[in-house]
């Protein structure tokens, strides 16, 4: 459960990453630029960890899916990125694949 837990963070500490690069500007501003690399360190560390007890075929895709479907939806939320019943329907689909890989990975 400890290792879940961990990779759980890891997905939205690679959310906070992937949507932090829109604030960096090219990483021409400092302060988003240094909290942006804090949260992909934090990240790639949790990761790392997680995948010591859960295999790394179920880690990675549930990492990434995660950040994805934080990073999609935050776009829509924050950066007025297209709300549309296909995305919407997509990311649905996107979470049930990584509940479906949590279910079936035997960890």
């Amino acid at each position: 459960m400890r290792s879940w837990s961990l990779l759980v963070i890891a997905g939205l500490l690679e959310t906070a990453w992937a949507v932090g690069l829109k604030y960096t500007q090219g990483f021409t501003r400092p302060v988003a630029s240094l909290l942006t690399g804090i949260a992909l360190v934090g990240s790639m560390a949790l990761l790392g960890l997680a995948t010591k007890d859960l295999p790394i075929g179920t880690a990675y895709p549930v990492w990434v899916g995660i950040g994805a479907f934080g990073a999609a939806v935050l776009g829509m939320v924050l950066f007025k990125e297209p709300v549309t019943l296909s995305r919407i329907f997509f990311l649905i689909l996107l979470m049930v694949a990584v509940a479906g890989l949590k279910v079936s990975s035997g960890a």
